[in-house]
């Protein structure tokens, strides 16, 4: 049986000034992360550090159950 991997994704802060990267991180991590903080997340059938294409964690959520429901 094959290891299953979760998406990676590229995790960006929002500021005034634009998008600031933070960093690549799976897509559980990036869930994890503290709703306080202003993030927007890659979306994860792209590619992360090469999209324009972000979304937000209700998003991701909600793309990540589509996911498993195909399985």
């Amino acid at each position: 049986m094959a290891h299953k991997t979760k998406p990676l994704v590229e995790v960006a802060a929002k500021t005034e000034e634009g998008r600031v990267p933070l960093g690549i991180m799976n897509t559980k991590q990036a869930l994890d992360l503290p709703d306080e903080l202003d993030v927007e997340i890659s979306h994860p059938d792209k590619e992360p550090g090469a999209t324009d294409h972000f979304i937000d964690k209700k998003e991701l959520r909600r793309v990540g159950k589509k996911a498993r429901g195909k399985q």
